[in-house]
């Protein structure tokens, strides 16, 4: 029987572990995947950290996979083996719920998450259901690919519910920032990038890939924001963007986590401004964002990390050592 390696969460708050398994056969309807890469997104920490309730365990992280098709269930189609394609963080939905009824399935009521309710991509081989794998093509870099599949894809999300506005800020300047930093560029808009106090190399950075003006997160831009999106996980930034931005200008949360949002005094919201949050992805969301970077000449940074150094990675990323994305190798 052919084996896999996979880094195991085997109780939160825990170091990953290196387990050998049997390799997995695919369902009817799964596709059997041998990674190349896999991201290393800010939710995968909060899995492992324990911040996300209810995870499945013992859980493979890592929903930011790049791979080949090795095998396929029996019902699938459009596919082929050896194929490439991507697997995101949205493995499954249920196709009933008034969610998934209205087209908003990244609010389905019994959904399955890759790398949280199903095991993911920290390993060297991952099921996940065709329905909700891409097609990917052959030109490019695994490992650069990879981060498109969740800090590209929510992201996007992000951008969109963001509106149309010129003046764009956006508060943490990791691996969905420095994406969609690219985007807004391409398409003409200002953006205001926002890091950790003191962070110029991150600061630096921003303005490499577009940005007009690039300062701390506890500074004001030189003009009001028509909105922000705010990708850092911390809740003070609130009512800091809130600040920012003009008489009804929006400010969107980004993560699917995020410390608790400090009181602040009325004003800030008055005028119509908005604060809005977004959850997971729809199928929509990729196909659209997964046509349009190749268009604006998106290009990740990438720090690439053997497997067996998941842990490293996750720590580089907590305690903010990274520019742009983490993305593990399984093989070499």
């Amino acid at each position: 029987m052919a084996t896999m390696r996979a880094m195991v969460l085997e109780r939160p708050g825990t170091p990953l572990v290196v387990r050998e398994r049997p390799a997995p056969a695919p369902g009817p309807s799964d596709l059997l995947v041998e990674i190349a890469a896999c991201g290393v997104c800010r939710t995968d920490l909060h899995v492992v950290d324990g911040e996300l309730p209810d995870p499945k365990l013992p859980i493979v992280p890592g929903h930011e996979i790049v791979g080949r098709v090795a095998a396929m269930g029996a019902v699938v189609a459009g596919f082929a083996i050896g194929e490439r394609v991507g697997v995101p963080w949205l493995g499954r939905t249920c196709g009933v719920c008034r969610y998934c009824g209205e087209g908003r399935e990244n609010l389905c009521d019994a959904p399955l998450f890759t790398g949280y309710t199903r095991d993911g991509g920290y390993a060297t081989h991952a099921l996940a259901d065709a329905g909700y794998c891409f097609p990917l093509p052959e030109r490019g870099d695994a490992a650069e690919i990879a981060p498109l599949m969740c800090a590209g894809l929510i992201g996007w999300r992000s951008y969109r519910k963001a509106g149309q506005g010129r003046a764009l800020g956006l508060y943490g300047f990791g691996a969905a920032a420095h994406i969609l930093a690219q985007v807004a560029a391409w398409q003409g808009r200002r953006v205001y990038a926002f890091t950790r106090v003191g962070d110029l190399s991150a600061q630096a950075m921003a303005r490499s890939l577009g940005a007009v003006w690039a300062g701390g997160s506890d500074e004001m831009p030189p003009e009001p924001l028509d909105a922000a999106i705010i990708f850092a996980p911390v809740g003070a930034l609130v009512p800091l963007a809130l600040k920012a931005v003009r008489k009804g200008g929006r400010v969107v949360c980004g993560g699917i986590h995020m410390s608790d949002i400090p009181g602040f005094p009325y004003r800030l919201l008055w005028e119509e401004r908005e604060i809005a949050s977004v959850a997971n992805l729809t199928r929509v969301d990729a196909r659209e964002f997964l046509a349009l970077a190749p268009q604006a000449g998106v290009k990740t940074t990438v720090r690439r990390y053997p497997l067996d150094q998941a842990n490293v990675a996750l720590a580089d990323l907590r305690e903010g050592r990274l520019q742009g994305a983490a993305v593990l190798i399984p093989s070499g």
